[in-house]
């Protein structure tokens, strides 16, 4: 069993990918033994790591048991319907402990706190704050419309058998679209999460007696939001007509909600419905910055904190206390979480997985007629398949000989004895 420092539960779910593809019916059984009543507290919650059980990670478990369940299905020509119904039923007591613990005001809008995430923020997310004040977080937010679409898809196939999960597919359909409403104006409040001129996702600072106050930081908080991206092919419509006429109803009557997750359905035969956080002109806008070699973009992925911040660093002063986010591609100076962390800048695997996942799935839906500008490239414009390529290459990158017999994941120094075993850490 796996335990890695950092993304805590994100990272050892990530692993049960690779381990399906040695072996299936041991990924399996890791996924399912995270959600046994071992592991997982009477009220739905599950362990984050070894040394503060009661934290919460990203909720990318129902993620895995979904890319599992098609792994091992590719493998075996079998597709495990038990398995997946089995997870379902544990998965909907973590959804429900997310949403009545982590969105207590009802708003859609999540305060999850630590999420893995280390010190890529301004202070210690983890801990309350002073006065009442509260963070309404991009990241968390992002990770529970990633949760609700994979939850959805989980249901739709399910309902493939049995039409009782028709409703709870219903269910997940609504709540990805009020969570990504309130991404855009929480509580109907006015406060949004995109920031229109800087073109990015923020953290706000809700201050109990200031008003809402966007963290102006660019991290991978702000690009979270791209990985909760899905699409609904025709013939899930065709094979559940009474989600299809609930669908075809909110696409009809409530324009307002679905014009802000979705392009509509993709004309022309075998129509698609893409669902989203991020779709269209604001996914361009956000990818411009994601692929600018003086942002996200390094030489081996994507970066945990813009570039940007190396000249520019960010500070907010909070309690007569000054705060400093800066970039710093090595260890953390900050002695928040033991002053061990390093997410103010290096490149993250599990994250960057994520993104090309997300850049695949919206270039099924859009096709090489969309197109990102990425300057680092050969092209000044790459498709999105293209952009998922090319940093699928530079992670490879990280690990490949270059031209002085040298892996850049060996620093600078040469390792003897490494050239046999690359080891993912």
């Amino acid at each position: 069993f796996c335990l890695s420092r950092g993304l805590g539960m994100c990272i050892r779910d990530s692993h049960c990918l690779p381990l399906a593809l040695l072996d299936s019916t041991f990924a399996k059984s890791q996924i399912d033994l995270l959600l046994r009543e071992w592991y997982m507290h009477p009220n739905g919650q599950l362990p984050a790591f070894e040394w503060s059980f009661d934290d919460a990670n990203p909720p990318v478990i129902a993620w895995a048991a979904w890319r599992v369940y098609q792994i091992d299905q590719e493998q075996t020509g079998h597709a495990d319907r038990m398995f997946l119904e089995s997870v379902f039923h544990k998965l909907l007591l973590n959804f429900t402990w997310w949403v009545n613990r982590k969105d207590s005001e009802g708003k859609n809008v999540f305060q999850g706190g630590f999420l893995g995430l280390d010190n890529i923020g301004v202070f210690d997310r983890s801990a309350p704050l002073l006065n009442g004040s509260h963070l309404e977080q991009s990241d968390s937010t992002s990770w529970m419309g990633m949760f609700c679409l994979n939850m959805l898809t989980i249901a739709l196939e399910l309902a493939r058998g049995n039409p009782v999960y028709e409703d709870i597919a219903l269910k997940f359909f609504e709540h990805f679209l009020a969570i990504a409403v309130a991404m855009n104006n929480i509580a109907g409040e006015g406060i949004a999460l995109w920031d229109e001129q800087d073109e990015f996702f923020y953290d706000v600072l809700n201050r109990a007696d200031g008003g809402p106050l966007p963290l102006k930081i660019r991290s991978l908080v702000g690009l979270i939001p791209l990985c909760a991206v899905t699409i609904l092919e025709p013939e899930v419509f065709q094979a559940l007509p009474r989600f299809s006429a609930h669908v075809n109803w909110f696409l009809t009557h409530r324009p307002e909600l679905t014009n802000l997750v979705s392009d509509g359905r993709q004309p022309g035969p075998g129509e698609r419905l893409l669902l989203a956080l991020v779709g269209g002109q604001r996914m361009q806008r956000l990818l411009r910055r994601m692929l600018a070699p003086d942002e996200f973009l390094s030489d081996y992925g994507i970066r945990s904190l813009s570039k940007y911040h190396a000249d520019h660093p960010y500070v907010l002063s909070l309690d007569g206390i000054a705060h400093t986010v800066a970039y710093e591609p090595a260890e953390a100076r900050t002695g928040l979480f033991g002053g061990n962390s390093n997410w103010r800048g290096p490149v993250w695997f599990p994250i960057n997985y994520l993104l090309i996942e997300a850049l695949r799935e919206f270039h099924r839906y859009y096709g090489d007629e969309w197109t990102v500008e990425c300057p680092a490239a050969s092209g000044q414009y790459l498709t999105l398949r293209q952009a998922a390529d090319e940093l699928s290459r530079r992670l490879i990158s990280l690990f490949l000989r270059d031209a002085a017999g040298r892996r850049p994941c060996d620093g600078r120094g040469d390792r003897p004895g490494r050239d046999e075993y690359l080891l993912f850490h």
